[in-house]
């Protein structure tokens, strides 16, 4: 049976770079950084309060083909990689402590029918998707 889901890549194109934006800048707690081979760095990342749920930060490469490796990395160079959302108690309070740290951003905090939602990018130009969720039900939606 499964309970939970327990681990999501991340891919970044700097493992280091994005360990110190996801711990230092995202206050995420580091739970592992292994060195597996010359050709792989097993790095895990979580939210303090949330151990259950590790990013793994990874990098384009093997067991990957190269072809979908240089896929990722076209996407991840253009900022378009949709990352990780991200729950807040205050999107507007979040979103301004994250600019305000140099946190790039594409979309400023927005109402929506499940709550307030804007979007900023890590150092890698994955999505990060903040949302101050709200109750909602499919008519909030017509």
């Amino acid at each position: 049976m499964i309970t939970n889901v327990h681990l999501v890549t991340v891919y970044v194109h700097d493992i280091d770079e994005a360990k110190a934006f996801y711990t230092d800048t995202l206050g995420f707690t580091l739970k592992n950084d292994i060195t597996l081979s010359e050709d792989f760095r097993w790095v895990t990342v979580h939210q303090p309060d949330h151990p259950e749920l590790e990013l793994a930060l990874m990098l384009p490469g093997p067991p990957m083909d190269p072809e979908s490796a240089d896929a990722i990395r076209r996407i991840l160079a253009k900022g378009m990689m949709h990352g990780v959302g991200l729950a807040t108690d205050n999107c507007h309070k979040t979103f301004a402590d994250l600019k305000a740290k140099g946190v790039d951003h594409i979309q400023e905090p927005s109402d929506r029918p499940y709550g307030v939602e804007a979007v900023l990018r890590d150092c890698s130009g994955n999505w990060l998707v903040l949302v101050e969720q709200r109750p909602y039900t499919a008519t909030d939606f017509a």
